[in-house]
């Protein structure tokens, strides 16, 4: 099996699900029946970063929150595919849209509706407490869990492979929080 880490080299897109991957998988219904998701601070400083780099980051989720897509454009995320049923369709255009070859993009999901994207790509991802279906097609597993870190911990090893991530803070650096 190849070493994951020689995969990154040419990784340009990120792809991300958000609910088990940005989140924790929890979530606070409101009286109104409004769903409220926590997300990690630390995985939105190293999306910006990404974007700032130059990545292409992808979102592609079956959950669907007016929240959650205003923080991921206040980072500078907008390919944004909210409400999705089968990810590998909207998985597919978006790659064909954008001539990304399956070796360039890290995809990272948690659940079984992320199956076939984690399948197609070059460097499959999830976080620690992913389901075992999802760890059993994964290049990498990282060790922290979702919402807690998980998207960070591979975009900064995407970005450090690459000789991109930034150990010293960047003056007039527009801030994550």
């Amino acid at each position: 099996m190849t070493n994951y880490k020689s995969l990154l080299g040419g990784i340009t897109t990120i792809i991300l699900d958000v609910d088990g991957v940005l989140t924790d998988s929890t979530v606070q219904v409101t009286t109104d029946g409004e769903l409220l998701r926590t997300m990690n601070i630390k995985d939105g400083y190293a999306l910006a970063q990404a974007v700032k780099a130059g990545y292409r980051v992808c979102i592609i989720s079956g959950g669907k929150n007016d929240g959650v897509r205003k923080r991921l454009e206040g980072l500078g995320v907008h390919e944004i595919y909210m409400g999705v049923g089968y990810k590998l369709d909207v998985l597919n255009t978006f790659l064909l849209e954008h001539k990304i070859a399956d070796h360039e993009f890290v995809y990272m999901g948690d659940d079984i509706p992320d199956v076939p994207a984690l399948q197609r790509a070059g460097v499959a991802a999830c976080p620690q407490d992913a389901v075992p279906e999802v760890k059993a097609v994964c290049n990498y597993i990282s060790h922290v869990d979702g919402g807690r870190g998980a998207v960070r911990d591979v975009i900064r090893q995407v970005m450090m492979v690459q000789n991109k991530w930034q150990v010293t803070p960047v003056k007039n650096a527009v801030s994550s929080d």
